[in-house]
């Protein structure tokens, strides 16, 4: 049996070929087909899940709240030391310097990514600015946000922390960080779904043991170095996806 395993849209486009070569190894080491899903953005990822839903997912922790609560899914590991962090920035030469220099109506550039723009909103109370007095502009992917910060269409722009520091040298000497959060508590999570039953326990220990005990550390270290994650993974239990989602309803008060 094939399960399909689906990775959330918001890793930064550098840890693509990372996810294929982690579904060849757990494959590899665990003896179950692994069919790799890699949605192009928010809207086919929810298509997915709406239809045949993943039998894995590399949520963010926004979307794994409602799948753990509404759909029964069971998390069961996180990256090692990789919390999901997010940053405000604008261009270099902005007069904004800090978070309080945003007033209402300024032009906020964001993704779909809906964890992000939540911890964003709770990063710009000490400016007193609210969603509805922001004029949202829609970015495709992380790299074209930079593009608008740059081009000067939006005055700040809210990205995951490990894409922003993923952009180039280049790029990010061109642009100036008002806000990095540090919630340090909430991350991605791989979730499973119910049906995956007793094949989950040979799933989870590929997935922990990469990088640990292997006999091939040296592949383990370059996949997880494709990845972006190069601790690997932890396991998580009922006790720990729940305190992450009662963080995350703190957040949406």
């Amino acid at each position: 049996m094939t399960f399909n395993f689906m990775v959330a849209p918001d890793f930064p486009p550098g840890a693509f070929p990372g996810w294929y070569m982690l579904n060849t190894l757990l494959q590899r080491r665990s003896g179950i087909g692994l069919h790799l899903q890699m949605p192009a953005d928010t809207r086919e990822q929810a298509e997915l899940v709406a239809g045949d839903a993943p039998d894995l997912i590399y949520a963010n922790p926004f979307d794994a709240t409602a799948l753990v609560r509404g759909q029964g899914y069971r998390a069961f590991a996180r990256p090692v030391g990789r919390s999901d962090e997010m940053v405000i920035a604008t261009r270099a030469d902005s007069p904004l310097r800090v978070v309080e220099d945003l007033r209402p109506g300024a032009r906020i550039a964001a993704t779909d990514n809906r964890d992000v723009r939540l911890i964003g909103l709770r990063l710009l109370e000490p400016a007193d600015l609210a969603d509805a007095d922001l004029q949202w502009l829609h970015a495709d992917s992380w790299p074209a946000l930079a593009r608008q910060l740059l081009a000067g269409d939006a005055d700040a722009g809210f990205f995951l922390a490990d894409a922003y520091h993923a952009l180039s040298r280049l790029t990010r000497e061109r642009l100036h960080v008002l806000v990095e959060s540090r919630l340090c508590d909430i991350s991605h999570v791989l979730l499973a779904h119910p049906r995956i039953g007793d094949d989950l326990p040979a799933l989870r220990d590929a997935l922990l043991g990469v990088g640990r005990a292997s006999a091939n550390p040296a592949g383990d270290a370059a996949v997880l170095e494709a990845l972006g994650l190069p601790q690997g993974f932890e396991a998580m239990d009922d006790e720990d996806v729940e305190f992450m989602i009662d963080l995350m309803d703190t957040l949406l008060d």
